[in-house]
């Protein structure tokens, strides 16, 4: 049912789905799931709970559900999961959860991770997500839906990055990105709404408008972050958009990028 090239070496543990194919040099050991269809080129290394979704593709020299770099860890049973349809390039490295989440590193469908990539223990990573090469995020990330990520990106722990955001290359991210907003730089600071990744989604002129609105409000009246959550509460119209960025923004923990 899959095809395994007579250099790669695949553990008993492991299951393969119809259509598997494990190049050449590939490393597989412990109780590994790849979903049907998904494809290892070669010198790709396994180790550990790992779970693959469909239609996969993942290049040389790639690690996944390797041990954690954190002191903590002693060997406890956590793993990795990814979903379907992920393109995971050259050099990218994933590591299996620590004990201090839910043991769980989690990476959803239809993303694009560019070489070099490193998604650290217990990040939780969404849909259709585009990271740039050696984008780093460190433990406990969030990354939700549709957020893009610039190349040499740096994510300090426990921080959370909005849907649709945008992170520009070279930045340095301490605390949250609200969603729909582009940041950037050494300290990432917020630099309007990702007015032109919104447009290419399909969102409305006139919920960008409204989003704009709230941008202004929030960031640029310079106003205490609970004062500017209640005017636009009061001034704006309670859409799906404005909801889901209040939300994100009342649940913050590192405080948010202005």
């Amino acid at each position: 049912m899959a095809e395994i090239h007579p250099t790669a070496i695949v553990s008993k543990e492991a299951v393969l789905e119809e259509g598997v194919i494990i190049g050449p040099y590939c490393i597989i050991n412990g109780p590994v799931h790849l979903g049907t269809n998904t494809r290892l080129i070669s010198h790709v290394v396994m180790e550990g709970r790992v779970e693959i979704g469909s239609n996969c593709t993942i290049y040389p020299f790639t690690t996944i559900g390797l041990p954690p770099q954190d002191l903590k860890y002693k060997g406890e049973d956590t793993g990795v999961r990814i979903g379907n349809n992920n393109i995971i390039r050259e050099s990218v490295t994933i590591h299996r959860a620590s004990v201090g989440g839910d043991g769980w590193t989690e990476i959803g469908d239809n993303n694009f991770l560019m070489a070099y990539v490193h998604i650290a223990h217990d990040c939780k990573i969404g849909r259709n997500i585009i990271m740039a090469n050696a984008a780093t995020l460190a433990g406990h990330v969030k990354v939700f839906d549709y957020a893009v990520i610039g190349g040499l990106v740096a994510v300090h722990q426990f921080t959370r990055i909005g849907a649709y955001a945008m992170v520009g290359g070279f930045s340095g991210v301490g605390q949250d990105i609200p969603p729909y907003m582009m940041a950037a730089g050494a300290r990432a600071e917020l630099h309007g709404l990702n007015t032109v990744g919104l447009k290419r989604h399909g969102f409305s002129d006139e919920a960008i408008s409204e989003l704009k609105k709230a941008y202004k409000i929030l960031f640029r009246e310079k106003l205490t972050l609970g004062d500017a959550i209640k005017k636009v509460l009061e001034t704006l119209p309670y859409t799906d958009e404005i909801k889901t960025l209040i939300e994100f923004i009342k649940e913050n923990k590192r405080g948010i990028c202005r």
